[in-house]
């Protein structure tokens, strides 16, 4: 949910200045707190998770105009430094792939490295309440909050970036009518709830941020309940294989190397 649809030449330039700034501050201090801790030995996992999250970033769930993110997931396994490298990684390639513009690459790293770092967190704090044993509804709870937050976070960008950013959203829910077509069926699948038939709206008419934050939320609901479900298996089946991966991170301080690493340590 975090990531942002939008093409070049909508948002103002004080807002995507202000992005490229941000993201720019949080990889120095990201690459600067890898060196000090030694992170070098977990570039495969950084590649491994970064891919994941690419491919599931460019892969939507129809019919509900989402896509699965992972950042939760990685934000677990890499913990915050390299979680945003992660997230540069993984904006960039999606913005040459067309994926969103290329001016709010800075916006896109602010917004999916908060993601990260910030579920992260969250599953931490879960995991004291709850206990090792449920890692699992850690993970989910941690990742349906997380994601509630940081499209509240999107909600409020697109306003600083007036109604033109919210109009150019784009995916099975046409913005400009608030109307569900369902891409396997011709578009004849209307969801009442967004836009009843006794109000139409005119295909023309520009999309307040109102109308846009109450699509995103609607919509992105449904998709906080498959991401925290997808993110409690992968986490759940993560802690059986390698325990100390999810419940110490990539930065906890390794006295022996696990089976199969041993020549990546002295």
């Amino acid at each position: 949910m975090s990531h942002i649809h939008i093409p070049d030449g909508v948002l103002p330039l004080w807002l995507v200045a202000l992005g490229w700034a941000v993201a720019a501050g949080a990889i120095w201090l990201a690459v600067r707190q890898g060196e000090r801790a030694d992170l070098g030995r977990r570039v495969p996992l950084l590649g491994a998770v970064s891919a994941l999250m690419l491919v599931a970033m460019s892969s939507e769930v129809i019919p509900i105009a989402y896509h699965i993110n992972l950042t939760v997931v990685a934000g677990i396994l890499l913990g915050p430094a390299l979680s945003v490298v992660a997230a540069a990684i993984v904006v960039t390639l999606l913005a040459l792939l067309g994926h969103g513009g290329v001016t709010v690459i800075g916006l896109n790293v602010v917004m999916i490295a908060a993601e990260m770092v910030l579920g992260g967190l969250l599953f931490r704090v879960m995991l004291r309440l709850l206990g090792r044993p449920r890692a699992r509804w850690a993970a989910g709870l941690a990742t349906f909050v997380t994601l509630a937050l940081t499209t509240t976070l999107l909600v409020g960008i697109v306003w600083a970036g007036g109604a033109g950013a919210a109009s150019r959203e784009h995916g099975a829910l046409d913005p400009s009518t608030l109307r569900f077509e369902n891409p396997l069926s011709g578009g004849v699948f209307t969801n009442a709830i967004v836009a009843p038939e006794s109000e139409p709206a005119s295909a023309g008419t520009p999309l307040s941020v109102g109308r846009f934050a109450i699509m995103v939320y609607l919509l992105g609901s449904l998709g906080w309940v498959l991401e925290a479900l997808i993110t409690s298996a992968i986490v759940g089946s993560a802690a059986k294989v390698r325990p100390s991966l999810v419940f110490e991170g990539a930065e906890h301080v390794v006295t022996s190397p696990p089976p199969g690493d041993e020549g990546m340590h002295p």
